[in-house]
């Protein structure tokens, strides 16, 4: 058999031996243990991990990199919209292209092999950013498959324009639409309003949403209220959530049973979700990030996501899912392997399927295939292994060299310890 690679000694999920990888036309032509095949390439993993790659569902390309435009003076979820709805009125299409290409890039060296970003519309920057974005989709598509979510930040009901500016998104080529309950002056109004928009257009729709820890209300009722009484089940995620993260465990499973009906899917933001919960509390300060390991045990589709870069909702980030991953295994408090297991999903399969998208190592699936620095998912996450090399759609797109000492006790093996002979 000729093939374009063949990549040699990776373990795979659900196989214990290491098997070898053909890559042929785009796609996996075979796939187990000794594969003779003449290949234009052949590299060996010697035992390395590889799976398709992670899925990033919920980031802002638009607004990343913006540290140095704003202020954080609280650090709060109030002023983070502010400073960035000031600071967006001077965005222009290069600026965002140029931001968001430096996000691109990092994600993709971190193993990102497909995106959901947001990308708002008002009429303060208009459809300057939605510009940019398309263009960074069409120029990094060899790289990494991008979906556009027209978002509503600063809601619609105040700004009916917003309402206008989110439908020639939609016929410019975004590919969703995503609203904001808890900026919008009135909230279920708000949601009503997108889900008729995403309906007229056939189009997913994606929330952020009840981002504070007061239990007491809530707008995700309406939201599960409209996915139902709309039929759009397997069409709607929500994001944040973080009141989840304040209920009792009993009220918890009853919130994920009705989101598993629904067939709506969650994701979790735990580096801003840390970041701007819970600064009023004058002791014993809560974590804030909703259980998603609790929701995903009971059929609910649970991701982890990267949100912001280095702006006011998130003032530091690399794009790196498996460094999302473990902080959100530690906030969690999760230890036994299965457990890291599902947190390892949540950026890779179960994230494909909030996207719904495949996401499979298999014969005859897409050649999209990433390497990481230890031997399985669990590791993985538990030492938040580097990447070593990617390939999408049979190119390879990054090599990342397994780094190694130059100096000491391991460099220096077989080599004689001091006062002994060599001989």
């Amino acid at each position: 058999m000729r093939v374009d690679t063949l990549l040699r000694n990776l373990h795979v999920a659900g196989r214990d031996d290491a098997v070898d990888i053909a890559l042929a036309d785009g796609r996996i032509a075979a796939m187990g243990p000794g594969l003779v095949c003449e290949a234009v390439e052949v590299e060996d993993f010697a035992g390395a991990f590889a799976f398709p790659g992670f899925v990033e569902t919920h980031i802002h390309l638009d607004k990343a990199c913006i540290l140095g435009r704003c202020r954080i003076c609280e650090g709060t979820l109030a002023e983070a919209v502010a400073e960035t709805a000031r600071a967006k009125v001077a965005f222009t299409v290069d600026d965002v292209y140029e931001r968001a290409s430096s996000v691109m890039e990092k994600a993709v060296l971190a193993g990102a092999t497909a995106m959901r970003t947001f990308v708002e519309v008002d009429p303060r920057v208009e459809l300057r950013s939605l510009e940019a974005i398309s263009a960074v989709r069409a120029d990094w598509s060899a790289l990494i498959d991008l979906e556009i979510c027209a978002f509503a930040q600063e809601g619609t009901t105040g700004e009916p324009e917003t309402e206008r500016l989110l439908e020639k998104a939609l016929a410019a080529g975004a590919d969703l639409v995503g609203g904001c309950p808890y900026t919008d002056p009135e909230p279920e109004r708000h949601i009503a309003r997108l889900f008729e928009i995403a309906a007229a257009h056939d189009v997913d729709l994606d929330f952020h949403i009840d981002f504070d820890l007061d239990p007491s209300w809530n707008h995700l009722d309406a939201v599960i209220r409209e996915t139902e009484r709309r039929g759009r089940r397997g069409r709607v995620g929500v994001g944040h959530v973080t009141k989840l993260a304040m209920l009792a465990p009993t009220e918890v499973d009853a919130v994920a049973d009705r989101l598993a009906a629904a067939g709506i899917a969650l994701t979790v933001l735990p580096a801003t979700d840390l970041f701007l919960t819970g600064r009023d509390a004058p002791a014993g300060r809560p974590r804030g990030v909703a259980p998603a390991h609790r929701l995903a045990a009971r059929g609910v589709t649970a991701t982890i996501a990267t949100n912001n870069v280095l702006n006011p909702f998130t003032p530091f980030g690399d794009a790196s899912l498996v460094r999302m991953a473990n902080l959100y295994a530690d906030v969690a408090q999760l230890a036994s392997d299965d457990e890291i297991a599902g947190v390892f999903d949540m950026v890779g399969s179960a994230a494909a399927r909030l996207m719904r998208r495949p996401h499979a190592l298999e014969v005859g699936a897409s050649a999209d295939v990433v390497v990481l620095d230890a031997p399985n998912a669990v590791a993985a996450v538990r030492e938040i292994a580097p990447t070593l090399a990617g390939w999408k759609r049979g190119v390879k797109t990054f090599v990342r060299p397994k780094a190694s000492l130059l100096a000491g006790p391991r460099a220096a093996i077989g080599a004689p310890r001091c006062g002994t002979s060599a001989s």
